[in-house]
């Protein structure tokens, strides 16, 4: 097991992150949604939500210039894995924190249950704002190797991630994410806190995985299909845009509907996680007795 560590000492800081950009000759590009995290305050808050121990294996995603690495580099742990798209960043990051595992890779395209082996692992990040829905997508997939992760996204993502039905950001990442986690605590990360500065103010949220799963793993699939589904004509009511999405019959469907103990006239803001399990068995019920 490792014991804490210093990183090796270097002549730049992620919270000067100008002339540590140019010295790596990287320049901060729009189309990877990079905005660097420059407050060591809320690198802290981030690293204390992870609830981290001597134990855990740890993956960094997106470590960038290494303002969280740094504070991470120096607890006890188990592990350390860095993923950094930008081979320039990886290089240096290798290169300061000799003793964390750099991996060089789009984290999209990575073997996550690779990564993960045979134990849990705690996920930190601040996600590169336009693939962060994407991310959290692959991470869910992956969520029974998962302890607990501590995310970083575009305010407005974080806002559908968390909402609940009847609110005006509920949607169907809404309850994809609240299918696999508990998210139990969130804060705000203003725009200036990151160069370039982004438009936008950020949010990071801590979730942890459900004690008990949902659903069954041959159920997975259905229920999904049902969320997106139910989501893909918003305006629509759900007896539409089911029958639209699936294909199916308006009766088959509003039977389905029926046995789940839902009006088919509601929308699908409406509902909520209960509501769709519900509605993906009474859909397949219907489906296998056609």
């Amino acid at each position: 097991m490792a014991t804490a560590r210093k990183s090796r000492s270097i002549d730049e800081t992620a919270s000067r992150p100008a002339p540590a950009l140019a010295r790596a000759g990287v320049r901060p590009a729009k189309s990877r949604g990079q905005n660097f995290l420059t407050s060591g305050g809320v690198a802290d808050r981030i690293v204390k939500a992870a609830e981290l121990c001597e134990t855990d294996s740890i993956v960094e995603i997106g470590p960038g210039l290494g303002i969280l690495t740094e504070k991470i580099a120096v607890l006890p742990r188990r592990s350390l894995t860095l993923v950094e798209l930008d081979s320039r960043l990886a290089a240096r990051l290798q290169e300061r924190f000799a003793d964390v595992h750099v991996i060089n890779a789009d984290f999209l395209a990575i073997d996550f249950a690779a990564l993960a082996g045979d134990s849990p692992l705690k996920v930190i990040g601040n996600l590169p704002f336009n693939v962060a829905a994407a991310i959290l997508r692959k991470l869910s997939d992956n969520s029974r190797m998962i302890s607990r992760m501590v995310l970083m996204f575009q305010r407005e993502v974080a806002a559908r991630i968390r909402a609940n039905p009847g609110d005006d950001a509920y949607g169907a990442l809404s309850v994809f994410t609240a299918l696999y986690w508990k998210i139990d605590l969130h804060f705000t990360v203003a725009a200036g806190s990151f160069h370039p500065r982004p438009k936008v103010d950020a949010e990071v949220l801590s979730f942890a995985p459900h004690a008990t799963r949902l659903f069954h793993n041959d159920e997975e699939r259905d229920v999904l299909e049902t969320v997106r589904a139910s989501f893909s004509a918003p305006r629509k009511t759900i007896r539409n845009a089911l029958s639209h999405a699936l294909g199916i019959d308006a009766t088959q469907t509003v039977r389905a509907i029926e046995r789940a103990a839902i009006d088919p006239g509601t929308r699908a803001e409406t509902l909520g996680v209960p509501d769709f399990l519900r509605l993906a068995q009474a859909l397949r019920t219907e489906l296998d007795d056609a």
